[in-house]
């Protein structure tokens, strides 16, 4: 059988947007996901401008309907006293969508465009060729020029391959649950408690997503309904609300690279490192990167795809992750020390152009 072009290993949204641009682009395509599809996981489920852009641009976001997503226009933080603030996000603003509502229209547009999917497949190990990678599955052997390695936070391709980063310090953890209710406001909420916060996303006409994070050893207790306890006006506001998803944990949250590219072989999503879920940006960064590798993939394969044909990626990846990695630690300062946050949050909502303006950098 005649090798693929690209073989992806991981069906979440970052494996399937490089799928979608490199089918586009020509390339024969596999996907191999080791669970069924669509892929669900912890997630905060917020889309913003420039990861909305992308799915406009991959084709997938008008295969999604009211009941999976909610727009939404800005972020609002809420503080224990009561005091917020709230921006407006810059055009096309924001989508809350449910993740597997996502990964499905993905999915869908994936095979339109003639992509492969292979679900319920394990990626046991792979090796160099003198032309591309072997993939040994739990389904048999898969041949392909390249390999992508989009298999989430824990990456065992990261590792195969040499890149796994060194993270020091404290770290987090999250958990999520969607309820059946009406989103009650147009914003993401962020509300602030004593070592956790509260995470509120619009993931349909009747549904409202709720994550918590949090820092290892910050709390006594972590259960969902623990965490809940720490949030009375959030606990009031569902009321009776009955689940709609199963709680869903993830962790420890921050993960690093040494690089994204290697010869013949490049990491997209999680996989390629990721800080914390606390700006939202998680969702956005991985399209943003996934089509821009996608993308570059045609001219790669054609010169050799070394690790030096690949540069242009990995720093496409790493400018966009500087700005998240900055913003993403500036927000953990002030989301670890009330006292500093208090009046920052009270101050950008006596400014609310100042938290805008703030909102437009990080967001695109």
């Amino acid at each position: 059988m005649k090798p693929y072009d690209v073989a992806i290993a991981g069906g979440g949204p970052a494996g399937l947007a490089v799928a979608i641009t490199a089918a586009q682009r020509g390339l024969s395509t596999v996907v191999v996901e080791r669970g069924a599809l669509p892929v669900d996981k912890a997630c905060g489920e917020g889309l913003m401008p420039a990861g909305l852009e992308v799915l406009e641009r991959l084709g997938a976001r008008a295969l999604l309907d009211g009941q999976g997503c909610s727009p939404f226009v800005g972020i609002r933080y809420v503080q224990e006293d009561g005091s917020t603030a709230e921006g407006v996000l810059p055009a096309p603003g924001g989508l809350g969508v449910r993740r597997v509502a996502l990964a499905s229209a993905l999915g869908e547009r994936a095979r339109a465009v003639g992509v492969e999917l292979r679900e319920r497949t394990v990626v046991q190990g792979h090796r160099r060729t003198g032309t591309g990678m072997v993939l040994e599955t739990s389904e048999g052997r898969i041949e392909a020029r390249f390999l992508v390695g989009a298999d989430g936070l824990g990456s065992p391709l990261r590792r195969a391959e040499g890149l796994e980063g060194t993270v020091r310090g404290p770290q987090r953890f999250g958990m999520r649950q969607h309820f059946k209710v009406a989103p009650w406001t147009p914003f993401v909420e962020v509300h602030f408690a004593s070592g956790v916060e509260a995470y509120v996303t619009p993931a349909g006409a009747q549904r409202v997503g709720l994550a918590f994070l949090w820092e290892n050893g910050a709390l006594e207790h972590v259960s969902f309904e623990e965490l809940l306890a720490h949030f009375p006006t959030l606990h009031a506001r569902l009321g009776a609300a009955e689940p709609d998803s199963k709680v869903r944990g993830a962790g420890p949250l921050e993960r690093s690279a040494r690089a994204r590219v290697a010869d013949r072989f490049a990491l997209v999503g999680d996989a390629a490192g990721y800080v914390d879920a606390v700006t939202g940006e998680g969702l956005s960064l991985a399209f943003t990167c996934a089509e821009a590798l996608g993308q570059l993939l045609p001219e790669a394969l054609v010169k050799g795809a070394s690790r030096e044909v690949l540069l242009p990626y990995e720093r496409t990846f790493q400018r966009a992750f500087r700005k998240y990695a900055w913003m993403a630690r500036a927000l953990l300062v002030l989301a670890r020390r009330p006292r500093l946050r208090a009046p920052v949050v009270r101050w950008l909502g006596r400014s609310p152009w100042v938290f805008e303006r703030l909102l437009g950098f990080a967001v695109k």
